[in-house]
């Protein structure tokens, strides 16, 4: 395979380098990180920009319009994060197997079937004028850089033997629509829910379906807790019946108001969890110019900054988890594979053609795709799924999500901050707001489908046209809060609001344990500090945890191994830290209780419910992160009909075996060693440091974390693969104080850089590991006095 042998020449010439000094590596790396002192000539450019890089590589833009300062972040993104930005267009457009060869062919297959970029390439055509040349002035940014560094490239470039192509708006449009699918789909889950109605019928399935628990805390009013049953299942799980022979980031935000806080005005804070990698997704930027001054995280590739604050509001947002995918079981023509049944006749589909260019391949793999009234068939892409079946998703809808970003970044008020955020479309997020004022918020926004019928669960049959979208639930009547009696607004990917909300929003939330400690930290002090709110970032202690260990000391385990391990949990403080060994011991248990359970009903399906993928696209199962309050539940009611021929007890007690058995078989015999440190780290991984040679080069870890997926420091590991944090993580926090918007504080893992060389490419990752933070320099003059240099853009 040609990438295979790219990366053994390098490889080769890497030991060659070694052998006669490290002297030439370490120039081949070094030279493409960019210049930040000094001056460059740039075409496009209409006046100069300051550009302030302070101690931390965060660059601050002084720009005297908005299309200079679009052009000059695009410039700073390309300087810092070139190759990552490439790595994600290329992915979204399904454009990975030119670089990747064969092993990236499969996952282009589905992109280039659902259509992103088709999407992307429709939107730019809407846009207003003037935001169409504010992205056209950030890719000529991009260029700009591109054009005058081809011989200066990142290393990844040099080692894959390929050029970036030119930037386009269309790119950055298609970024933000693959970050949005990644964080609204959930296509997969109603595939394999499909296949457990199949194997179980659904009233089984029903029992199966991991629902927000009862009691946990809701998002509006903030307070109030779940007292609804969830959604109708048993009724929408019987459809799958009727169609026989016919089958996600997660984070945490919060603020208070004046009489909650130690400063009397705001505190607002927010730390998005997506899967950590190198370099991380996020970039730290601060825009100065035409009317805006805003800092926070931005995603490279796209313009403006997606959470932060600027002189009059800060913000933050997590998912919603709205059901944003619904899959339509088409009918096709048997006579004309072009056609499918709609109102009772057949009516022709667009076929759209792409051809898919693979590195090592002289013949491209074309792609026919079928697109219905409902959206593209993806199921051909999908192993093991017969079905023809039509992917609709929110991503896909028209939207105005650039213009959404730019209002933002200049609102200044409640009703400014929510004109803007009602640009919003995907993924639908929880958007946490405080201003310099003294009012707090929140607000859901983005487009949440209104069904003419279901839920959108499983897939539904798409001929008939009961189940199609009507529309989008209107912005004025999403959910939203201002200055709420409680003086906080909190939400970490749970239930939004009860069940007599007249809208169907979700049935698959993340588990309330995050938002029920959140709450609780909020409520035990009349004031927070800055300090206090770092801590609530940082907290591991595990409520599930706590659960499971009461049941685990109830029993009666057998082997000396078994016994020893009730020790640990007998004086454990239910934190999930680095150095515990009854954390290790709990999250084995529960993993090895949960696969246990699940095997009895679901047999070779449980590992998707564990984590499995359904397809190299989709890293994971959403499952698993939902099960910890099902399966606490069940081993509280003990239901009799569970398992054939053994108690709940019994099967607890085989669990603690296996679990303790499989630790000891990885760890070694000294239990005190068992430290969930050891097995629960993130590797910080680049994309080539899975090749062992380039390891000590892209990639920083392992670094040892406390923590799960039901921690406010949350930090899941997948079921299948455990447990090492492959899936979500804090991958940046930020605490903003509306009282002296200087004392604001942020901090990412990994580095603002995508340089190896660069000093800062993973100059961050103790900090967040040590929950310490650095200033988000505001005012001028402090920026001015933590710079590290300052590189002038000037007009060619």
């Amino acid at each position: 395979m040609a990438v295979g042998r790219t990366v053994r020449y390098v490889v080769l010439g890497l030991a060659l380098g070694a052998a006669v000094g490290g002297a030439a590596v370490y120039f081949l790396l070094r030279r493409s990180v960019p210049a930040t002192k000094g001056s460059v000539r740039l075409e496009g450019l209409d006046s100069p920009v300051e550009v302030i890089r302070d101690r931390w590589g965060v660059p601050h833009i002084y720009a005297g319009s908005v299309r200079d300062l679009m052009f000059a972040q695009g410039y700073v993104h390309a300087q810092d994060r070139l190759w990552g930005m490439d790595l994600v267009r290329r992915a979204a457009s399904g454009r990975l197997a030119e670089v990747f060869g064969p092993m990236a062919l499969e996952a282009d297959r589905l992109l280039r079937r659902v259509g992103l970029r088709r999407a992307a390439e429709a939107e730019l055509e809407q846009l207003a004028e003037a935001m169409r040349e504010n992205l056209e002035a950030y890719a000529e940014g991009v260029n700009a850089f591109i054009d005058g560094n081809r011989n200066r490239l990142s290393p990844e470039f040099v080692i894959l033997r390929y050029r970036p192509h030119r930037w386009t708006p269309v790119d950055g449009l298609a970024i933000g629509k693959f970050v949005g699918w990644s964080l609204s789909g959930n296509w997969d889950t109603e595939i394999v829910r499909s296949w457990i109605v199949e194997r179980l019928g659904p009233e089984e399935a029903a029992r199966m379906e991991p629902g927000y628990p009862v009691g946990a805390p809701l998002i509006v009013p903030p307070g109030a807790e779940c007292r609804g049953l969830g959604a109708p299942l048993l009724e929408e799980l019987r459809k799958v019946q009727e169609l026989a022979g016919a089958r996600g980031g997660g984070s945490n935000n919060w603020a208070v108001d004046g009489a909650k806080s130690a400063t009397g005005k705001p505190l607002l804070a927010n730390d998005p969890h997506l899967p950590l990698q190198m370099p991380n997704i996020w970039y730290e930027v601060h825009l100065n110019g035409g009317g805006s001054n805003v800092i926070g995280a931005s995603i490279p590739g796209v313009a403006g900054v997606i959470i932060g604050h600027n002189d009059r509001i800060a913000w933050g947002i997590t998912n919603t988890m709205t059901d944003g995918d619904d899959l339509f079981v088409e009918r096709i023509n048997p006579k004309d594979p072009r056609q499918y049944e709609s109102g009772g006749k057949w009516v022709d589909g667009e076929i759209v053609r792409e051809e898919i260019r693979v590195r090592g391949r002289r013949e491209a793999v074309v792609e026919e795709i079928l697109v219905t009234g409902h959206g593209p068939i993806i199921s051909p892409s999908i192993p093991g799924e017969e079905r023809a079946l039509a992917l609709r998703t929110v991503v896909a809808e028209p939207s105005q999500h650039a213009q959404a970003i730019l209002l933002l970044n200049r609102a200044g008020n409640w009703e400014e901050f929510r004109e803007a955020v009602s640009h919003w479309p995907a993924p639908t997020q929880n958007f946490v707001y405080a201003d310099v004022e003294g009012n707090i918020g929140y607000q859901m926004a983005g487009l949440v489908p209104l069904r003419a019928k279901g839920q959108g669960l499983v897939p539904s049959p798409g001929w008939t046209g009961e189940y199609d979208w009507k529309g989008f639930i209107p912005f004025d009547e999403l959910p939203s809060v201002f200055n709420p009696s409680t003086h906080y607004v909190a939400s970490a990917n749970n239930k939004a609001v009860d069940d007599d909300y007249p809208y169907f929003l979700s049935a698959e939330y993340m588990d309330g344990y995050r938002i029920q400690r959140i709450v609780e930290l909020l409520e035990a002090k009349e004031k927070h500090s800055l300090e206090d709110f770092r801590i609530i970032q940082g907290d591991l202690y595990s409520i599930p945890g706590r659960e499971l260990a009461e049941h685990i000391l109830g029993l009666q385990p057998a082997s000396e191994d078994a016994k020893r391990a009730l020790n640990f949990l007998r004086v454990w403080d239910h934190q999930l830290s680095p150095d515990s060994v009854a954390a290790t011991i709990v999250e084995a248990f529960f993993l090895h209780m949960l696969r246990n359970t699940v095997a009895a009903k679901l047999g070779p399906l449980t590992d998707y419910f564990v984590g499995k993928e359904l397809h190299p696209a989709v890293p994971d199962s959403a499952y698993l992160y939902r099960s910890a309050s099902w399966l606490l539940s069940l081993m509280k009611e003990e239901p009799p009909d569970w398992f054939d021929d053994r108690s709940w007890r019994e099967v607890m007690e085989q669990s603690l075996e296996e679990a303790v058995a499989a630790l000891r078989r990885s760890l070694g015999e000294e239990m005190s060693g068992w430290t969930w440190g050891r097995v629960h780290y993130v590797p910080f991984e680049h994309v080539l440091g899975r090749v062992r040679a380039l390891r000590p080069i892209f990639t920083r870890g392992p670094v040892p974390v406390g923590g799960d997926a039901n921690t406010v420091a949350q930090a899941s590991y997948i079921g299948s693969r455990p447990y090492a944090v492959h899936s979500f993580a804090v991958s940046y926090r930020q605490i903003i104080d509306l009282g002296d918007l200087n004392r604001s504080v942020a901090i990412m893992p990994g580095g603002q850089s995508g340089h190896p060389a660069s000093p800062h490419y993973s100059d961050m990752i103790n900090a967040w590991r040590w929950l310490e933070y650095h200033p988000m320099l505001f005012d001028r003059r402090d920026i001015e006095g933590q710079a590290a240099g300052k590189l002038t853009l000037m007009p060619a």
